[in-house]
């Protein structure tokens, strides 16, 4: 990442430039943290890095006085505290881990953290593939196997930890855990030396289609929806259910599994006609979104609003009132 100088630096340096020039008349709105727009986004081969890429060009091109840029990071948990440290303006999460964000509980125990949503988007799809050498069936049947959670504290590794607590796995113990990126999981899996591997994403999701292209019948997705009750019971309904299409990755029959809506933060101290600029940015270029990746299309002016219990930003609710 490029080193960001210090804003109190910036300020003074300001100050400084003004008062030499003679400078007398009081300064307008000034860009916000400097008018530079970074965007946490996930794992390179994965959609949310694709999508922010597209959000980022169209930030650029379209809002005077900003420069956006898409960062690739481990995905929510990291996103979200990298949006509250001030390291990152904008980010991409899994509603979910969203969700314990704002309560304070899961990876945020005790910490309400102060993010605002500007939208929600398009959901991800549970991918649960397995090598077919390892002749697993059943979620349950993981035990003892070598299995990849995802990146260290992404919304893949959160939700695959409660996927194999639901299917009565510790997943500390009871499964040979690694959290890895994508890239390497999937790396790992042409390898051998993973048994099997979760990743929560859009569709298609580069890296995983770039897998079960490799070697077609050497692995399979694993059917998790028999999870569900178990699942909501303990994490409420910000799960649902959908069937991963056959044709997207050319399998054989679609596959059930569980899905969750992604959303996109800010921070609560972002000023709201920033938020609301944003925010409209999204749907006035939606179609450059979608050039950049399939599931840009996949939210509406309504839907994208349906943001609880992540509160949306008063900007961004401004923008879907009409305001």
């Amino acid at each position: 990442m490029i080193g960001r100088p210090s804003r109190l630096l910036a300020a003074l340096l300001a100050t400084v430039l003004a008062a030499g020039c003679g400078a007398t008349a009081e300064p307008g709105p000034q860009p916000w943290h400097g008018g530079r727009i970074f965007l946490a986004t996930g794992n390179t081969t994965g959609v949310y890095y694709q999508l922010g890429g597209g959000y980022a060009d169209v930030i650029t091109r379209h809002l005077p006085g900003y420069e956006a840029r898409a960062e690739p990071t481990g995905a929510s948990v990291e996103n979200i505290n990298r949006l509250t440290s001030g390291d990152m303006e904008i980010a991409f999460s899994l509603a979910d881990t969203a969700a314990d964000a704002v309560q304070g509980r899961g990876a945020f125990e005790g910490q309400r953290q102060p993010v605002r949503a500007l939208a929600r988007v398009y959901s991800n799809y549970t991918h649960v593939i397995v090598r077919t050498d390892a002749e697993v069936t059943k979620l349950s049947e993981l035990r003892g196997k070598r299995v990849s959670t995802g990146s260290p504290r992404s919304g893949t590794d959160i939700i695959a930890g409660r996927l194999l607590t639901a299917a009565g796995l510790d997943p500390d113990r009871d499964v040979r855990r690694a959290t890895l990126s994508l890239p390497e999981t999937v790396k790992r899996m042409r390898a051998g030396t993973l048994d099997a591997m979760f990743f929560s994403g859009g569709l298609p999701t580069p890296g995983v289609a770039d897998l079960l292209s490799s070697a077609p019948g050497k692995y399979s997705l694993l059917p998790i929806v028999d999870l569900m009750e178990p699942l909501t019971a303990r994490h409420g309904s910000v799960y649902t259910t959908a069937e991963l299409p056959k044709d997207v990755y050319k399998t054989k029959s679609g596959t059930p599994t569980v899905t969750v809506a992604n959303v996109i933060l800010v921070s609560a101290d972002m000023p709201d006609q920033l938020a609301y600029d944003l925010t409209r940015l999204l749907f006035a270029y939606q179609a450059d979104l979608v050039g950049v990746h399939p599931e840009g299309g996949n939210f509406t002016r309504q839907s994208a609003a349906g943001t609880d219990p992540i509160p949306l930003h008063p900007g961004a609710a401004r923008f879907y009132q009409g305001g």
